[in-house]
């Protein structure tokens, strides 16, 4: 039923979904932006955020790295960068790593990366804001989007504000992965942002005789999970003392992997859609 002035609900819904839209900025062009969440902390979603955007440069594709876990900002850290406050007449500058990956977190902009950021909610969710209206990316084909846990301002602001083409849900092999997977798929469906799969993070270790898969944390609930909700399952990263070696060191470039095939050949697909 139309109002007096001819609006249905649904115009006023799109009305306000469109209010919260910021422009990219006029230097930027951005083809796809996905984003990585968790419904907690401590499952390794910059890893996964990190090593996405390395299989996807490596596939050919610019890819990018939006750090938008402001206060817990680890990105920079996982690829070598330091301090980088990088800009011109055309905005801030996005550090490029030696792969040829472009990276933007506020830990590059601070004058110590250990110094903490003591803000309230609303001015995290305008740096990130500013982080995609503010910063010259350039030509992107895939922006990844590192999401601080859980379901609070900046998860919101990114689903409100950016274009997001779909998330990857980042989970562990624990028992408590269903409410973690849940929270973060439920909001996704709220804000009609599509669920692309989960990645399980930490799902088995090698044994370093036999080279059988051991599950630390016992055995896996993911695949019920998926199949009960129809998701896909994009990759199982291990516990690797190589993998956390190399991102220690500054070098996640160099970690190779074919953990996240799926991931790969599903946002291959997306971007030929």
């Amino acid at each position: 039923m139309a109002n007096g002035h001819g609006k249905k609900p649904e115009d006023f819904k799109k009305q306000m979904e469109d209010s919260f839209k910021v422009n990219l900025s006029e230097h930027s062009h951005v083809k796809k932006v996905i984003g990585i969440v968790s419904g907690k902390g401590g499952v390794g979603k910059s890893l996964v955020t990190g090593l996405s955007a390395v299989a996807m440069n490596k596939k050919g594709y610019k890819t990018a790295i939006m750090d938008a876990d402001i206060t817990g900002p680890s990105i920079p850290k996982m690829f070598g960068i330091g301090k980088a406050n990088y800009a011109d007449e055309t905005g801030l500058l996005p550090a490029v790593t030696e792969g040829g990956l472009k990276v933007m977190s506020l830990n590059m902009l601070m004058d110590n990366e250990t110094d903490p950021v003591i803000w309230r909610g609303p001015v995290i969710a305008g740096i990130v804001k500013q982080f995609w209206t503010d910063v010259n990316w350039g030509d992107v084909d895939f922006m990844f989007v590192d999401m601080p846990p859980g379901t609070g301002d900046v998860p919101l602001t990114v689903f409100q504000s950016l274009p997001v083409d779909g998330i990857i849900v980042v989970s562990t092999p624990q028992e408590l992965v269903g409410m973690i997977v849940e929270k973060a798929v439920n909001m996704a469906n709220m804000m009609n942002i599509p669920v692309l799969g989960i990645v399980e993070n930490m799902s088995y270790m090698s044994c370093p005789h036999c080279g059988e898969p051991i599950n630390i944390f016992g055995e896996s609930k993911i695949e019920s999970y998926a199949a009960s909700k129809g998701i896909d399952i994009l990759g199982r990263i291990p516990l690797d003392p190589k993998i956390a070696g190399l991102i220690d060191a500054g070098k996640a470039e160099d970690v190779e992997n074919d953990y996240l095939d799926s991931l790969v050949y599903v946002l291959d697909g997306l971007i030929k859609e």
